[in-house]
């Protein structure tokens, strides 16, 4: 595997190179990392266009098994690709992510599952920090459903001036960027988030497809399954609730490709407790039969257009 390094000196820069694999990673630990030790203090440095476009770029690249054009790609915004082993699924997975410091530009990561052929769905974090152990649901769902991407904000929500850093609400971050590419490539998405209790005290989920209804099956798959596990769950295209998602940027774009789309929140509740947490997670695997198939009807349907 073709790996740019995470660190080393200038002469390294824009140039891949060979690298032993780094086996026996803990995902959930690493994150878990992540999110206190950089995330909880990031800055947020507004990414330019070309910023943008190249990271996302480099995904896509990296999407369609050129890995040596991804890193080169990456490599020119100071971004770098690593593999790793998860100790936990003993699968494999490529990490994206800031060669500069993490802390100072708040850009995030992109973790995809090297263990099928090609990608089937994506996981997105967009609030970790804001919307405490969000990142453990994501982290979570994207073990439990080989084929991942896990796309994980790098900044608290508040970091950047006003809105700048609410990856949910704007299309000028890396985020956003990112999860356009995956939207392009016809990933079906589901996206985290979290709620404080006395939002929705009647509720222990809120589940919605966003703008559009394109995950309709699954989003109704997905709360029988949470129903099982014994989750009080909205279902917003059935009733009025809090935080429906209609205006999240990412479920726009899915929207208007007429691709499958999940906003889904937890209340705090749930994602403060390790047992609720998997029990989320066993219903988020038991509904992602439908991410898969629909991500194999969309792919067919681009090849033959």
């Amino acid at each position: 595997m073709l790996v740019t390094p995470s660190g080393g000196g200038d002469s390294d820069k824009g140039r891949p190179q060979h690298a032993r694999p780094r086996d026996g990673v803990d995902l959930a630990a690493r994150i878990d990392d992540f999110t206190q030790g950089t995330i909880r203090r990031s800055a947020f440095h507004p990414p330019t266009a070309l910023d943008r476009r190249t990271i996302a770029d480099g995904v896509g690249l990296y999407l369609d098994g050129r890995h040596k054009d991804a890193a080169r790609l990456l490599a020119e915004v100071d971004f770098g690709v690593s593999t790793f082993t998860d100790t936990a699924t003993g699968r494999r997975f490529a990490e994206i992510a800031d060669r500069a410091p993490e802390s100072a530009r708040g850009w995030g990561r992109v973790y995809i599952d090297l263990s099928r052929p090609a990608a089937t769905w994506s996981v997105q974090v967009p609030h970790p920090v804001a919307d405490a152990d969000s990142e453990k649901l994501g982290v979570g769902a994207w073990r439990a459903t080989p084929g991942g991407v896990m796309v994980l904000a790098g900044a608290n929500r508040r970091a950047g001036e006003g809105d700048a850093a609410d990856v949910a609400h704007r299309r000028d971050t890396v985020f956003h960027a990112v999860c356009a590419e995956l939207v392009a490539h016809r990933l079906p998405a589901i996206q985290l988030h979290g709620y404080a209790d006395s939002t929705e005290p009647d509720y222990d989920v809120i589940v919605s497809t966003g703008k559009g209804d394109h995950g309709r099956a699954w989003g109704e798959g997905l709360a029988a399954a949470l129903k099982r596990e014994g989750f009080d769950v909205c279902r917003v295209w059935v009733r009025r609730c809090s935080l429906e998602g209609r205006t999240n940027v990412q479920g726009r774009a899915a929207a208007a490709a007429e691709l499958p789309f999940l906003h889904v929140e937890f209340s705090r509740t749930v994602r403060s407790s390790p047992r609720r947490t998997a029990d989320a997670v066993t219903a988020i695997r038991e509904a992602a039969r439908y991410s898969a198939q629909s991500a194999g009807a969309t792919r067919a349907e681009r090849s033959a257009r």
